[in-house]
């Protein structure tokens, strides 16, 4: 089904006048703020503005204190961005946008399970609302019958202008006033507002805007005849039925025990491993794999706690799944451990943080689906609790300068430092960008004098980075905390 079918017919002109000029001022502000510029503090304010426009926009005016809620919530959303400018900062402000839309539109579903597929429902229109209501105003008979008017009015101007513009060139090759009068015309300016870049994101940054001004869902499909959702429900011996989800469980729990009672052994324990394997070896290899395992499991447990399904019916089957979630929650720990185990060995990078998070988040999932079970909840409350989860762990992450705290970290564990863990590695510090200074000035203090080389290799880097910081374009509408938590490092005495 066309997204553009389920949209409701366009708004009148005086209607909708507001929000047009709304419209034209946000993508005004974001061409002054944010076009040409390194994202900072601007899309910080541009996301106010766009909270306030609507607001502005609203076909019913909010209470006062519902007005103070929702700016305090983008404020909230959006402080992320004032710390440093990140995607996961950014997708957090477009949802609390998307979030005071709805409810600025009344289309925020009574109840937080729901929030999920109402902001799927939203999203889906996003792209095809401003398209949509241009097509269907400029549809109107009215529209029509003017439309062709303004063609046959510009036709008959195009022989004209093309004759006078052939007369102007003549003129300024036969006179040199005209010719300096037309030379001095700066087009310059006019030739860069016509930017094909700056034109694309004046229609991105218009279609984004315009889907939060005048917030709209995609209708949900037809239900059946019956009006009752569509099930599967299989037979007894069906691949899906009771007696294969028992068989199935029961080997399931039997290999995941094996693999639990060798990490219980090697990983927790500290058993000694085979002579042609060492502990890194042992912890690195099964850190990945076992999260797949993990997620490939919590989706067969969905399958087979399906409200009507067998689970509901069998007890047996019920204990066998509890008993498995156990058992992958316990992977999960295992995977962080192992993770851990590797780091320590091969120090800590941006992609091993990631790894320890996306475990945690999994793990989380898990005791989810077991409460799920426990509490006879629905799949969107399984949903909005885990989305829930993620936003917490996005929104904390986002004030987290990941950089630094790896750079410490791999300092202070490093051989020359520590004299147990790995050299540290200055080239992969380099990539981190500026905000590892600090850690490299702990270094350079800590670092034994007769280590002369990795001194002067540390000293190198950090001259380029400083350097680097320092050259970087500055423009009000740059700032950040991050970056001016730095500038002030570097300009203390400590620093130099």
């Amino acid at each position: 089904m066309d997204a553009t079918e389920t949209l409701t017919p366009p708004i009148p002109l005086r209607r909708g006048s507001g929000r047009i000029a709304a419209l034209l001022g946000l993508v005004a502000l974001a061409d002054f703020l944010i076009f040409g510029q390194q994202p900072g503090i601007n899309l910080f304010l541009f996301a106010l503005a766009v909270c306030v426009g609507i607001l502005l926009s609203a076909t019913k005016s909010p209470s006062p204190l519902m007005v103070a809620l929702l700016l305090g919530f983008s404020v909230l959303a959006s402080a992320p961005l004032l710390e440093a400018p990140s995607p996961i900062g950014f997708a957090l402000c477009l949802g609390a946008l998307m979030s005071v839309a709805l409810v600025s539109g009344r289309l925020m579903p009574h109840s937080l399970t729901g929030l999920p597929l109402v902001f799927l429902r939203f999203a889906l229109v996003v792209p095809v609302r401003l398209a949509a209501d241009i097509r269907k105003y400029l549809a109107t008979p009215a529209k029509r019958s003017s439309l062709v008017e303004l063609r046959r009015g510009v036709g008959l101007w195009i022989m004209p202008l093309i004759l006078a513009l052939v007369f102007v060139l003549l003129f300024a090759a036969a006179n040199p006033l005209i010719e300096s009068a037309l030379r001095s015309i700066r087009f310059e300016v006019l030739l860069r507002l016509l930017d094909l870049w700056r034109i694309g994101f004046w229609m991105m940054v218009a279609i984004v805007v315009w889907a939060m001004l005048w917030p709209h869902l995609k209708r949900r499909a037809a239900r059946s005849r019956a009006g009752r959702p569509f099930m599967i429900v299989p037979t007894r011996n069906a691949p899906l039925g009771h007696a294969s989800l028992l068989r199935s469980l029961i080997l399931f729990n039997a290999l995941f025990a094996v693999q639990t009672l060798l990490d219980l052994v090697y990983l927790w324990g500290g058993a000694d491993l085979p002579d042609h394997m060492s502990h890194a070896e042992y912890a690195h290899r099964g850190a990945y794999p076992l999260i797949a395992t993990a997620l490939l499991a919590a989706g067969f447990v969905l399958v087979a706690m399906r409200r009507g399904g067998p689970g509901d019916h069998s007890s047996l089957i019920r204990g066998l799944v509890h008993a498995w979630i156990g058992q992958n929650i316990l992977l999960c720990l295992s995977s962080m451990l192992r993770l851990g185990l590797y780091v320590e060995v091969y120090s800590l990078t941006e992609l091993r943080v990631a790894a320890g998070l996306w475990m945690g988040l999994v793990a989380i999932g898990l005791v989810l689906i077991l409460l799920r079970i426990l509490l006879n909840r629905s799949n969107e409350w399984l949903i909005a609790a885990n989305l829930a989860s993620l936003i917490a762990v996005l929104y904390i992450s986002a004030f987290i300068d990941f950089s630094a705290v790896i750079a410490r970290f791999n300092v202070a564990h490093s051989q020359e430092i520590s004299q147990e863990g790995p050299p540290l590695d200055l080239d992969y510090l380099s990539s981190l960008g500026p905000s590892v200074i600090p850690a490299l000035d702990l270094y350079l203090l800590k670092l034994p004098d007769h280590l002369i080389d990795q001194r002067s290799q540390a000293v190198t880097v950090r001259y380029y980075l400083a350097r680097n910081f320092e050259m970087r374009r500055r423009d009000w509408r740059n700032w950040t905390f991050r970056a001016a938590r730095l500038e002030s490092y570097l300009l203390a005495p400590i620093a130099r």
